[in-house]
């Protein structure tokens, strides 16, 4: 089977049951951050040498994402991939665990320390940027109830991740002082 079909080079795609859309269309773009995100969360895992239990959930995570884009890309709204609301409670455990480890933050930081750390930066602001297209794309059509949640939890996991990593590998977090004038 070959991987192209040539059927998107005039600028439209299917969704989930053969409704042709542009693709530049809000869900189109809504599940193409969540993609984005999902392949970010690959490097990740790459990069930091994950594999202990936060490798597992961040696994759990790629699978849910895949959830989400399937809900996305779905020419009408399908509870079958709606994620379910245990799915936010279990970022927010891992957010919870992984906090309790770390040394109390009283200031901004600057996304950065090691590799690792920035890439979870970077997980954090593509979730954000997903998070930002699905809001524009419930407008008009359902996202599912926990969809908003669970990205927004999603990103502080990034945030709390990168500062862990930081943590883990003994790396200086760089705190943001305002310097006005």
């Amino acid at each position: 089977m070959k991987i192209y079909t040539k059927t998107g080079d005039a600028g439209k795609t299917s969704l989930i049951g053969n409704t042709k859309v542009d693709k530049d269309d809000t869900r189109v773009e809504a599940y193409g951050n969540i993609d984005e995100l999902n392949s970010h969360i690959g490097l990740l895992i790459s990069t930091a040498g994950i594999t202990d239990e936060i490798g597992d959930f961040l696994h759990h995570v790629q699978g849910n994402l895949f959830l989400l884009s399937s809900l996305m890309a779905s020419e009408k709204y399908n509870e079958k991939y709606e994620i379910d609301a245990t799915e936010i409670e279990k970022v927010e455990e891992e957010i919870d665990r992984l906090t309790a480890m770390l040394p109390k933050k009283f200031s901004f930081v600057y996304p950065g320390g090691n590799l690792a750390s920035s890439e979870s930066h970077i997980c954090r602001t593509v979730c954000r940027r997903a998070e930002r297209r699905v809001v524009t794309m419930s407008r008009t059509m359902n996202a599912g109830m926990n969809t908003l949640p669970y990205l927004n939890r999603l990103s502080d996991y990034f945030f709390t991740l990168a500062r862990y990593i930081n943590y883990r590998d003994n790396v200086d977090e760089k705190k943001w002082e305002i310097s006005c004038k």
